[in-house]
C-alpha cells in the first residue's frame, strides 16, 4: 500500500467551506490511477473557509509522481458549495509533492480533473471538454453592460466570486464614521465658515496628520512641484507654441524667463503647457463656477517648474486676464487656487476614476469571459484584476452616486465627473495613455537623461517601474507563446482580443488601441503591449494617482475642489480675509480629508506580492522572481535619490504599489 498525504486549502470567499461528500483520485504519466478516496477527518469539521486540511490516504497504485488530480463532491450537507484554492499531493514513499492550483468553484456531481500547476494553452490541453464548460459558465456570470451612456462597461451582475474577502474588509461609511466619531475632531471643527488661513493649519489631529501639501503650498515653487508629482501628472505637455485664444505676451512673460526670449525658452524646451478646455460645457452644481483655465509653466535656472501665466477660461478678453506671478500677492494666489479647482476635478474625473478604475473593470470582464482559469495569461493578469469589480460596486454608489461626496465636495458634482469622465475615456487609447512612454512622447515628455523636466520624478520612477513590468511581461508571454503559430491557434486569447476591441454597440469593451489587427493577436508583442498596459494601469498608474491624495487635498487651499464666489475679472488686490471667504466651509472640509484619508490608505499587498498566489509553474515562479528583484532594485534608486532631494518623491515606490485597484 502507498500512502499520500493530501493538503487542501479552502478559498477565502464567502461561502466557500462545504458540508458536501468530497473525493480525489489521483493520476501519474503513465496513466496509473488511484481509486476514489473519501475528504474526511473523523469528528472535525473540514473544509472551513480559509482553512487547510490534511488527509492521509492509502492505496494499492503506487504513482511516484502525482500529475493529475480528479475531485468531486456532492449536494450533501446545508451548505454544499465548495471553493478550493489549492491541493498539495505527496507520496510518502518517493517523497514528491506537487501542488494543484484550483482556484475554483468545485461543480456538484461532476468529474474535475486539475493537471499539476493546472497551466496550459487551450489547444494542448487534454480536458478541452470541461475547459469549455467552465468558460460557458463565467460568460453567464461576467456580462457588459453600458450601465451609463457614454462609459466604459462595467459588469451586469456583481458575480459572487467577486465581492471582497474576509481578509479584506472595506466598508467606506464605517471608515468614515469612524474617523469622523471622536469628540476632538468635533471641538476642533466647530461649524462655518474659517477666518483666517491660520485657522485651518490647526486642525490637523494626530487621528490625520498633516498632508504634504500644506507646507509651502502658497508658493510657485509648490504649485510647480504639483503638475509633476502630485496627484495629477497626466495634464502637462511640452509648449511648442502659444495657442490665439491664451493672451499671453512676450513682454508679458519675459520678467519670469530667466532672459530668455519665448522662442528661446520654446527652443530649449523648458516652456509647459497645460489646457482644460476639456471642462467646457460640463455641468455643474448650482451657485458654483469651475474655470476652463489654460496655463504657462517655465523650467528655471535651478531645475525648478513655475508657473508664469494662468488664463482661468478659454478666451482671452479684457474680463479674461492673464494672472501673472508679479500680480498683488493674493490675487496671483487666488488666480493659482482656481486653476486647481479645474485641475482637482479633471484628476478625480479623468485621470482617476476614467483611466484607471472605469477603464481597467472591461478588461476584468473580458478576461473571465474568456481565458480559462487554466490559461497562462489569465494566471498573469489576475493579481492586478483583484478587487477591481468590487470597489468600483462600492465606490460609485457611495462616491459618485448623487448626494454622495462627489457632489458634497467637488464643483462639477456627480453629473458632472460622469460627463467628464465619459470625455475622457472616450479617447483613451491602450497604446498610447495606457503604454506610459507613448503617453510621455505624445506629451513631449520623453525623456531618460533628465533634460526634459529635470524634477519629474513622477515620470522617472515611471519609466523604471514600466520596463520592469514590460521585461516581466515580456519573459512570460515567450514561455508560453514560444511561436507566433501558438498565439494565431489559441482560441481564448483571440477571443480576449476580440471582446477588448469590439465596439461597445456590437457587444465589446470598445477599447481603443488594441493591437488587434486584421481581427486577431498575430505576434507576442501584440500580447506584451496589452498584458503590460493592463499590469501597469492597475498598479503603477492608479497609485501614482490615488495615493497622494490626502496630501494633494487635505489642505484645502492647496487643492482646491470648489470655491466659493466667482473668479476674478481683474487684477484689483485682494486681501487674505477675501482669499478665505473663497474656501468651503469646515463640514465640507471634514469631509474632504475623511474620504481622501480612507482613498489613500493601502490596503493589499505590494507589487509582486500577490495576495492569491496563481502562478506554481517552476519556470513561470522564476520569472515572478526576477520582477521582485528588479523592484527591490528600484526601490533602493528611489531611496538613495530621495536621500539627496530637500523634497523627494515616495508615491511609487514599489514596496507602496498595490497590485490592483483596491480602494
Amino acid at each position: 500500500m502507498t500512502t499520500y498525504e493530501i493538503r487542501v486549502k479552502t478559498g477565502d470567499k464567502m461561502g466557500a467551506g462545504t458540508d458536501a461528500n468530497t473525493e480525489i483520485a489521483l493520476r501519474g504519466s503513465s496513466g496509473k490511477q488511484t481509486k476514489s478516496a473519501l475528504l474526511d477527518n473523523w469528528f472535525k469539521n473540514d473544509f472551513e473557509r480559509g482553512k487547510t486540511d490534511v488527509f492521509i490516504i492509502q492505496d494499492e497504485t503506487d504513482i511516484p509522481e502525482v500529475t493529475e488530480i480528479k475531485l468531486r463532491r456532492d449536494k450533501a450537507g446545508l451548505f454544499s458549495d465548495w471553493f478550493v484554492e489549492k491541493v498539495e499531493v505527496t507520496n510518502q514513499r518517493s517523497g514528491k509533492t506537487n501542488v494543484f492550483p484550483i482556484l475554483r468553484w468545485i461543480r456538484p456531481d461532476v468529474d474535475l480533473y486539475f493537471g499539476r500547476y493546472d497551466v496550459s494553452l487551450p489547444q494542448f490541453d487534454t480536458r478541452l471538454q470541461q475547459r469549455s464548460a467552465e468558460l460557458n459558465e463565467k460568460r453567464k456570470l461576467y456580462e457588459y453592460e453600458e450601465k451609463t451612456p457614454g462609459l466604459p462597461v462595467q459588469v451586469k451582475n456583481v458575480p459572487e466570486d467577486e465581492v471582497f474577502s474576509s481578509s479584506y474588509k472595506i466598508d467606506l461609511l464605517q471608515r468614515k464614521y469612524s474617523l469622523k466619531a471622536g469628540k476632538t475632531l468635533e471641538m476642533i471643527f466647530g461649524d462655518g465658515s474659517w477666518k483666517t488661513l491660520y485657522d485651518l493649519t490647526g486642525v490637523y489631529s494626530k487621528t490625520f496628520g498633516e498632508p504634504k501639501g500644506m507646507q509651502d503650498w502658497e508658493s510657485d515653487i509648490s504649485f510647480g512641484w504639483q503638475r509633476l508629482n502630485s496627484a495629477n501628472p497626466n495634464l502637462i505637455r511640452l509648449c511648442t507654441h502659444i495657442p490665439d485664444k491664451f493672451g499671453v505676451t512676450e513682454e508679458m512673460i519675459k520678467p519670469f524667463l530667466d532672459g530668455l526670449t519665448l522662442s528661446q525658452a520654446i527652443t530649449d524646451k523648458r516652456l509647459f503647457i497645460i489646457d482644460l478646455e476639456i471642462l467646457d460645457g460640463i455641468s455643474l452644481v448650482d451657485g458654483f463656477v469651475c474655470p476652463i483655465p489654460i496655463a504657462l509653466f517655465f523650467v528655471n535656472s535651478k531645475n525648478q517648474l513655475l508657473p508664469v501665466a494662468i488664463q482661468l477660461f478659454q478666451q482671452k478678453g479684457s474680463d479674461n486676464p492673464v494672472f501673472l506671478p508679479s500680480d498683488p500677492p493674493y490675487t496671483w494666489l487666488m488666480a493659482k487656487m482656481w486653476y486647481n479647482v479645474g485641475d482637482s476635478n479633471y484628476h478625480q474625473a479623468i485621470t482617476h476614476l476614467g483611466y484607471t478604475h472605469l477603464a481597467m473593470e472591461g478588461v476584468c470582464i473580458a478576461a473571465n469571459r474568456c481565458l480559462s482559469p487554466s490559461h497562462p495569461m489569465f494566471k498573469l493578469l489576475a493579481p492586478h484584476l483583484l478587487y477591481i469589480i468590487a470597489i468600483n460596486d462600492r465606490a460609485l454608489g457611495f462616491l459618485v452616486s448623487p448626494g454622495g461626496w462627489i457632489d458634497k465636495t467637488m464643483v462639477v458634482g456627480s453629473k458632472g465627473v460622469v460627463e467628464l469622465a465619459a470625455k475622457g475615456t472616450s479617447s483613451w487609447r491602450m497604446d498610447v495613455e495606457g503604454t506610459y512612454p507613448e503617453f510621455l512622447k505624445e506629451r513631449g515628455l520623453y525623456c531618460k537623461d533628465g533634460k526634459i523636466l529635470p524634477t519629474f520624478y513622477q515620470r522617472d520612477d515611471s519609466l523604471d517601474l514600466y520596463e520592469a513590468i514590460r521585461n516581466y511581461v515580456t519573459k512570460y508571454v515567450h514561455l508560453y507563446y514560444d511561436t507566433n503559430d501558438k498565439i494565431k491557434d489559441d482560441p481564448e486569447i483571440q477571443n480576449f482580443g476580440r471582446e477588448l476591441s469590439m465596439p461597445k454597440s456590437k457587444g465589446g469593451c470598445g477599447i481603443l488601441g488594441v493591437p488587434f489587427k486584421d481581427g486577431k493577436f498575430s505576434s507576442a508583442e501584440d500580447l506584451i503591449l496589452v498584458f503590460t498596459s493592463v499590469i501597469y494601469t492597475s498598479s503603477v498608474v492608479h497609485a501614482a494617482v490615488n495615493f497622494p491624495q490626502y496630501d494633494t487635498y487635505g489642505f484645502p487651499p492647496n487643492y482646491p475642489t470648489k470655491i466659493n464666489g466667482p473668479p476674478p475679472k481683474d487684477k484689483k488686490p485682494l486681501q487674505e480675509e477675501e482669499v478665505v471667504k473663497a474656501l468651503i466651509d469646515r463640514a465640507t472640509t471634514l469631509d474632504t480629508m475623511i474620504i481622501t484619508k480612507i482613498l489613500s490608505a493601502r490596503s493589499t499587498n505590494a507589487l509582486g506580492d500577490f495576495e492569491v498566489n496563481y502562478i506554481y509553474d517552476p519556470p513561470a515562479v522564476a520569472i515572478v522572481e526576477e520582477l521582485r528583484s528588479d523592484l527591490k532594485n528600484i526601490s533602493s534608486k528611489i531611496h538613495e535619490r530621495n536621500g539627496k532631494l530637500e523634497r523627494g518623491y515616495e508615491y511609487l515606490l514599489p514596496e507602496e504599489i498595490p497590485n490592483s485597484i483596491s480602494i
